[in-house]
């Protein structure tokens, strides 16, 4: 897979002309942000020959091309991306983010540019566990700080949560005999499945709890939000989504019509 060349720099979160969690509010934007991400959420974003790529890095470039701005992007663990753009070390954060009414609360978000879904993974002669509630009493590993986990706890209260900061932990987890299930986001599953995976673990059961995923953005950046849904729209309307999700998972999205019909109006 040939990523979209990145118009980013791996820089600290001072460099360029942004400084971290400042207010756009109503007014101009700015040439540069601070984008954070995921280190290992594949194929979303992960680092392959000394770059960072992925189809979040593809969509976050071609936004910011569309806006005109600039990308300085912060790679880190996943549950440090919405401390970190509390405090003003991010601007904007794109790593398989769910939207939930919690984090609405912590930051804000742009239209969604993803429908997910969660999913079972067990190892492939694994013959117990064949839906949500097979999991009782189970030791069940996710990742931490994730939905999925949180789903878990909500849906499966019995099941012995195994979280986890780093992806490649939670499926050598289950590889490994230490966890009896994993619990994660569908593309990430499925994907991991289909490569690393192959011939050691298989997904069960149905695609649970249906996600979106959105690009967050510190609170007070309303000016940054709407001009990014703005070139969201723009770039479904104009097949430049289509040709990046092609690139990444092999087919176009079934869904792309009513994702299109979530943002704003293209230009």
């Amino acid at each position: 897979m040939t990523a979209i060349a990145l118009s980013v720099g791996l820089v600290g979160c001072a460099g360029g002309d942004s400084t971290g969690g400042d207010s756009d509010g109503g007014g101009d934007l700015k040439d540069t942000y601070t984008v954070a991400t995921d280190s290992s959420f594949v194929p979303f974003e992960f680092d392959q020959d000394g770059e960072h790529v992925g189809f979040d890095m593809d969509i976050v470039n071609a936004i910011a091309d569309e806006v005109g701005f600039d990308v300085n992007l912060e790679v880190t663990n996943f549950d440090g991306i919405i401390p970190g753009l509390q405090t003003g070390t991010f601007d904007i954060a794109i790593a398989g983010i769910t939207i939930t009414d919690e984090r609405k609360g912590a930051v804000d978000f742009t239209s969604p540019y993803y429908k997910s879904g969660t999913r079972i993974g067990v190892p492939v002669d694994n013959t117990d566990i064949e839906s949500m509630e097979d999991l009782d009493g189970k030791t069940v590993a996710s990742r931490l700080g994730s939905a999925p986990l949180d789903y878990l706890a909500e849906n499966v209260p019995g099941a012995e949560a195994l979280p986890f900061e780093q992806l490649d932990q939670m499926y050598l987890a289950v590889e490994g005999g230490r966890a009896d299930a994993l619990l994660y986001d569908a593309p990430n599953v499925e994907y991991y499945i289909k490569t690393t995976g192959e011939g050691k673990l298989k997904a069960v059961g149905d695609l649970y709890e249906a996600q979106e995923y959105g690009i967050a953005v510190s609170k007070g950046n309303e000016a940054l939000v709407e001009a990014m849904n703005q070139a969201l729209a723009n770039i479904i309307d104009d097949g430049r989504y289509a040709e990046i999700y092609t690139e990444w998972f092999g087919e176009e999205p079934t869904w792309l019509e009513e994702l299109a019909g979530m943002g704003v109006d293209p230009e």
